[in-house]
């Protein structure tokens, strides 16, 4: 049977996707399925999501969620189209729209509506941060299916599709510059006195608590002035940050994984 939506990767990714559409009620269990390789997994996936056809290949689908590795999409698209599939929506890093339209010409003559999206792992508990970008045959309605799909675990934008690489460096690898933030402060607070689990909690609701201040009040450096009494002890941390050139750091590590990101679409 041809199935509304099938999602290729059963991995974390394509998990948090398939969990997030099922609660928002966007698709119904017995029409999505998910293509998996590794049985051990199949069985995982059987398990959590019940009602859902969890298959080593794809059967059959309208539409096709690529969430495999770069190397693999172009392979994932092929199958996908050649199973009856005329939307794809690929979350795979660097891989260009070009390059899956490409792809999914060698298994059918017809338009094939192609979106590019970059994700990010905090959709794996519903607060992602996703954009997306079409290719040469999406329209509107297209962008708008693919939007409903990520929306489901977070906030979704449109961009161009050259504006994808900046997006990677920025929200993609994102949450790994934050969680080395993490791991540095609660290493500083192990270092000033505090236990190890004491310095963990305290550094995970800062962290959780002041992105719930940055999202209804925005304006960071308004909130970093407003904690910051002259002379006082923010205003010590932050000189030596200054000092350090933390924020040139950070600067120079969203430019290096951006071009990253523009050398893996060129491969």
């Amino acid at each position: 049977m041809n199935r509304e939506l099938v999602i290729v990767g059963g991995g974390n990714m394509g998990a948090a996707l398939l969990g997030g559409l099922l609660a928002s009620g966007t698709v119904e269990p017995e029409a999505v399925g998910v293509v998996e390789t590794l049985p051990a997994r199949r069985e995982e996936l059987a398990a959590m999501f019940p009602g859902v056809a969890v298959t080593s290949e794809i059967e059959g689908a309208e539409a096709a969620l690529l969430a495999v590795k770069p190397g693999d999409v172009a392979g994932a698209a092929t199958a996908a189209v050649g199973a009856g599939a005329r939307r794809l929506l690929s979350i795979a890093a660097g891989v260009t729209t070009a390059s899956i339209e490409a792809a999914a010409a060698t298994a059918t003559d017809e338009p094939v509506a192609v979106v590019r999206a970059m994700p990010n792992t905090p959709a794996l508990v519903g607060e992602g941060a996703s954009a997306i970008a079409g290719g040469a045959a999406a329209g509107d309605d297209d962008l708008a299916w693919a939007a409903s799909i990520l929306g489901s675990v977070g906030l979704v934008v449109q961009v161009t599709e050259d504006q994808l690489d900046a997006v990677t460096a920025l929200s993609g690898s994102g949450p790994a510059y934050l969680f080395y933030v993490a791991e540095a402060l609660i290493d500083a607070g192990t270092r000033a006195g505090l236990s190890p689990d004491l310095a963990a909690a305290l550094t995970s609701q800062l962290l959780v608590g002041s992105a719930k201040l940055l999202a209804e009040r925005g304006d960071p450096g308004a909130l970093r002035v407003a904690v910051t009494s002259p002379g006082g002890t923010t205003a010590a941390g932050l000189a030596v940050l200054d000092e350090r050139g933390v924020a040139d750091a950070f600067v120079a590590a969203v430019a290096a994984a951006a071009e990253r990101s523009r050398q893996l679409a060129q491969q």
